[in-house]
């Protein structure tokens, strides 16, 4: 029988409690929930992840625990082994791995997807419920991989090298209403499907859908996609590197004018190229070019060059959500953190598009700012600077010290220019690439105060950088 190595650690079945803070100091709640997945119901978000983990939030800023593990008492499911016995039995597991939700036909789906862990041996299926919190009850099966040596969903010999391993579902509206799922993880790559809005399931004939990127086992996941209808931009963000703290997990992004592709990043590289090697496993240097890098390890540093707040190991599997009352966008995620080991974390950003049409993620987690106009004075000083680069490695960015001087210069650790445009716009050329962003005043959870920061990607390239301004200068 041909097997498969998938090499996936399942580490973040390890849950701890959610982590409460005192409202005094200015620090959040804390929920983990792994491989989040955004829905808001009337005035409330709530997360869906791995292991039936859910979480809620008014604010996106405080969070409640709603579910941690698929055992018996699950809020979401009663009673999981029972419910999904028939899908966890094919493959051959106890547990659950990144879900979507989704609302159709007035009743909450949940996307559910099984996999042995070890191979792709998975299914994908729906649950439904009446409402948001559940419970959710099991409706069946509809997409399933792994079958060795038989014949697959598209009636070809099951193939992991070219097949998709059938997890991580995102399920999503065009811009003319149509209903798409887009999933897939390491194996034959990322698929898109056209879904029925009535049934919730793949329209027939389809077998496995089209691909859009990844193949030869490729370190390529979490796929999930969004319209703007301002760029008319569809964006595929995605997961490169494995999930572990070492893994060197970081959030990456292409675009489209169509739905089905093909997607491009910042190089106009057509991702259908993104793949490994025939001759490798996790070819990482292969694909390590394609797709504009957002996110990755990093961590800030002080004047005194010693680690201060922020810092994410391994950041990834995320949603995107835009919040039409509010006018923003907004990425979650989860990570880890350095000198944390396993233990992770969700974290909830501001997402905003820079001239470009790109979309950069504001360098500290939300907390309730509004983008606004920005004087010189405001920019100017001495920031912690982070380039993500484009690697896929467990190293942790550290930061360096520039300046943003009045005169137009930066100066410190790196040198080059910048220039304020419109109301909040940035452009920089440092080490001599330039740089489109934004800028917005966050708040910085080391500092306990609000700072100028910006964020932006190389104008013809796959980097993002940011700069968040340090205190008394």
């Amino acid at each position: 029988m041909k097997k498969y190595i998938f090499l996936i650690l399942l580490v973040s079945i390890l849950f701890k409690p959610a982590i409460t803070y005192s409202q005094v100091d200015q620090k959040p709640n804390n929920v983990s929930v792994h491989d989040p997945s955004v829905i808001k119901v009337n005035k409330t978000y709530y997360v869906f992840g791995s292991h039936l983990a859910a979480a809620k939030s008014n604010d996106l800023i405080n969070w409640i625990q709603i579910s941690t593990a698929p055992t018996k008492g699950n809020k979401l499911v009663p009673n999981p082994t029972r419910e999904f016995s028939e899908a966890l039995k094919w493959a051959q597991t106890d547990t659950f791995w990144a879900p979507d939700i989704i609302k159709l036909n007035n009743k909450f789906y949940l996307y559910y997807c099984n996999c042995e862990g070890s191979s792709p041996r998975a299914d994908i299926g729906i649950a439904t419920s009446d409402k948001i919190e559940g419970p959710y009850h099991n409706q069946g099966m509809f997409l399933k991989s792994g079958m060795w040596d038989k014949a697959s969903e598209d009636g070809t010999i099951y193939d992991a090298t070219k097949h998709p391993n059938t997890v991580d579902p995102n399920l999503f509206f065009d811009h003319n209403s149509r209903l798409w799922m887009v999933y897939g993880s390491y194996s034959g790559g990322i698929f898109l499907l056209k879904m029925n809005s009535q049934t919730g399931k793949p329209e027939p004939g389809q077998g496995y859908g089209k691909k859009l990127l990844g193949g030869n086992h490729s370190r390529i996941e979490g796929p999930y996609i969004i319209y703007n209808p301002e760029t008319e931009y569809y964006y595929l963000f995605l997961s490169y590197g494995g999930l572990s703290a070492n893994g060197g997990y970081n959030i990456r992004v292409a675009r489209s004018k169509k739905v089905t592709g093909p997607y491009y990043d910042n190089l106009g590289h057509n991702m259908i190229n993104a793949h490994g090697s025939a001759e490798k496993f996790f070819d990482d240097k292969a694909i390590e070019p394609y797709g504009v890098k957002l996110l990755g390890n990093f961590q800030f540093y002080n004047k005194n060059k010693k680690a201060a707040g922020i810092g994410y190991v391994s950041p990834g599997h995320n949603s995107v959500y835009y919040d039409k009352e509010k006018d923003k966008y907004f990425i979650f995620f989860h990570t880890r953190f350095p000198g944390r080991g396993e233990y992770h974390e969700l974290r909830v950003h501001q997402m905003f598009f820079n001239q470009q049409g790109w979309p950069v993620i504001a360098p500290h987690r939300y907390h309730g700012e509004t983008i606004k106009k920005y004087s010189k004075a405001d920019i100017v000083g001495q920031y912690a600077f982070i380039n993500h680069g484009q690697k896929i490695s467990s190293q942790i960015k550290n930061s360096s010290l520039i300046k943003l001087n009045s005169d137009g210069s930066i100066t410190g650790s790196l040198n080059g220019s910048w220039q304020k445009t419109a109301q909040y716009g940035i452009n920089l050329t440092i080490a001599g690439d330039n740089y489109n962003g934004i800028l917005i005043k966050t708040w910085d959870s080391s500092l306990q105060k609000k700072v100028i920061s910006f964020t932006a990607i190389a104008k013809s390239g796959n980097k993002a950088i940011w700069g968040s301004k340090l205190a008394n200068n």
